[in-house]
């Protein structure tokens, strides 16, 4: 009896896991949930090689430049300062994710495909994210240049929620919610230090 309440009470959390979009973590919690298997089909070969590094990188640009680059806006007050700080902040995360994906996995074990290519497509989407909301701060006026720069960071952010639903099955508000919330924080971040 307290075996199969101890079962429900895993179900429940995979669930629950599920509906986050955590898959890995409902598999840990109840193994009837299957795994992918890596590696069979081409399609599960362009989401391991291609789609899961361009997004890891997309959401590292995106996300981790905000705080410097805001910072850097609300403490200067000079558009172009922030945009210096953005193309330092988006090409040296795109160098530092290209490595790390390259040096973290040959892709021999997990059959995710060559690592100089992962590699690559990784620093590339990674120095994209960043770069995109950079590009506001070309224009003069600071308000004007943060007010494009939030409409830019909303576009990522829905792209990133979009990618995520579409090709890894995540709820759409979900994604949505998870995303939203991390590059709210770290605005948030960018305020606080901006402002210190």
């Amino acid at each position: 009896m307290a075996e199969k309440r101890t079962q429900g009470n895993r179900s429940a959390l995979a669930k629950l896991f599920m509906l986050f979009g955590l898959p890995g973590l409902a598999r840990s919690f109840d193994r009837n949930i299957p795994a992918i298997e890596q590696g069979k089909d081409p399609s599960n070969r362009f989401l391991l090689q291609v789609v899961q590094p361009g997004l890891a990188g997309l959401m590292d640009g995106s996300v981790s430049t905000l705080a410097p680059i805001f910072a850097a806006a609300f403490a200067t007050h000079h558009p172009f300062y922030a945009f210096l700080v953005g193309m330092a902040a988006a090409t040296g995360a795109g160098i530092s994710m290209a490595f790390s994906e390259a040096l973290s996995d040959d892709g021999v074990l997990t059959g995710r495909g060559n690592p100089v290519a992962r590699g690559a497509i990784t620093g590339f989407m990674t120095f994209l994210g960043g770069a995109g909301h950079t590009l506001p701060f070309l224009i003069s006026d600071i308000h004007l240049a943060l007010i494009v720069a939030y409409i830019v960071v909303a576009v990522e952010l829905m792209i990133i929620a979009a990618i995520r639903h579409r090709f890894f099955g995540t709820n759409w508000l979900v994604s949505i919610a998870q995303v939203v919330g991390g590059g709210l924080l770290v605005i948030a971040a960018g305020f606080i230090f901006g402002n210190a």
